[in-house]
């Protein structure tokens, strides 16, 4: 994908980022989800669309993700969200913007909605992830595994054909950042996308969402038969359909 840039948070630490700005245009902001980046189709697809429909765009990948600096170990939801921040702060300044936060992504997403509450027309979450480290981590860890964690700092989950390295810093950052008993009175359009067959994270998280939102226009889309990334071609045209109509 072309129009990458870094931007340099620290000394040491520097994001890689995608913008595309169209003079008096609102924004959509991208977010991955953990251990992702922007090499995938989900940010081809919203760039493209941007375009198209001359709106401004951004997407970064968050230290340790993808082609920014940083050890991915060392990172963790308070980190990412401040490099988010940091990131909207700098391109999008004062205008608004509409957040898809595609899993972690929607985790980061709500941790926007507190600091730019005023900027965010609309919210669209795929696959839907908060709090995941806690509810569908540690608490599914055995107790060997637990120990290991505690003992080493670190703990190799294997996943599929992944394997993640989950440090115990993260799993105690993420215990800090709650954001589903935060309740908010924005009247935006909410849209939650989740797959039928995601065994990843249950659709009960795309609910658990939309409950935070009390007076927003809230919607909840299963895909028949869709996993939890939601990349092919076809679940894609369902998600633009539906960011189509947030905007």
């Amino acid at each position: 994908m072309t129009n990458f840039r870094y931007h340099k948070i620290t000394k040491t630490r520097k994001i890689r980022y995608i913008s595309k700005i169209y003079k008096n245009s609102s924004f959509i902001v991208f977010l991955h989800g953990f251990m992702s980046d922007l090499e995938g189709e989900k940010p081809k697809s919203f760039l493209n669309f941007a375009k198209k429909n001359k709106l401004s765009f951004l997407a970064l990948e968050y230290s340790g993700h993808g082609k920014s600096s940083g050890v991915f170990t060392k990172g963790n939801i308070t980190k990412w969200s401040n490099e988010t921040s940091i990131l909207i702060k700098k391109i999008i300044k004062k205008k608004d913007f509409i957040i898809i936060g595609s899993s972690m992504g929607a985790w980061i997403s709500l941790k926007q909605l507190q600091i730019f509450k005023n900027q965010i027309s609309g919210f669209l979450g795929i696959g839907s992830a908060p709090e995941f480290l806690e509810k569908l981590m540690w608490k599914k860890f055995t107790k060997k595994m637990k120990t290991e964690i505690i003992k080493k700092g670190i703990y190799y989950l294997k996943h599929g054909d992944y394997e993640y390295p989950i440090t115990l810093q993260l799993i105690n950052d993420g215990r800090k950042n709650k954001v589903l008993n935060k309740k908010t009175n924005l009247k935006i359009n909410v849209t939650m996308i989740h797959g039928q067959k995601d065994e990843v994270v249950p659709v009960s998280y795309s609910r658990k969402v939309l409950k935070i939102f009390k007076k927003a226009k809230k919607k909840l889309v299963i895909i028949k038969n869709g996993d939890h990334s939601l990349s092919k071609k076809k679940y894609l045209k369902i998600i633009l359909k539906e960011l189509k109509l947030i905007i």
